[in-house]
């Protein structure tokens, strides 16, 4: 089992940046897959980003694909979302997960087994 806390969030304007991060309690933290998410008001949560276990595997939704960037370090149980030329529709708050079944992860959010209580980001304009 793994224990998730994401921080980083935050008020921003649009164009600027925010690194989130999201710390893993446990031994195992290197055999998960961790992905990113988020959820707006009224909407449903979405999938932003996955990285596999190994951190070789990068996924990205269409949507955030060329200004955030996934990546974790293993040594220090992290996994990390830099989000670049923010705009306001990446306003929500953002959920790191993570599951351990296949080392891959999911674009979809029922796959993951555990999740962290959220950070919010907010982007003005």
């Amino acid at each position: 089992q793994v224990q998730l806390v994401e921080s980083g969030g935050g008020l921003v304007q649009a164009g600027g940046s925010l690194r989130l991060s999201c710390a893993a309690s446990g031994r195992t933290f290197s055999s998960y897959a961790m992905g990113w998410f988020r959820q707006a008001p009224g909407e449903e949560r979405e999938f932003v980003a996955k990285i596999s276990w190994s951190g070789s595997r990068t996924y990205y939704a269409d949507s955030v694909k060329g200004r955030f960037t996934i990546s974790r370090d293993n040594a220090k149980n992290t996994v990390y979302l830099q989000m670049n030329s923010l705009k306001p529709e990446d306003t929500a708050v953002y959920y790191c997960a993570a599951d351990d079944r296949d080392g891959l992860g999911s674009y979809y959010a029922d796959y993951y087994r555990y999740w962290g209580q959220g950070t919010q980001v907010t982007v003005s304009s």
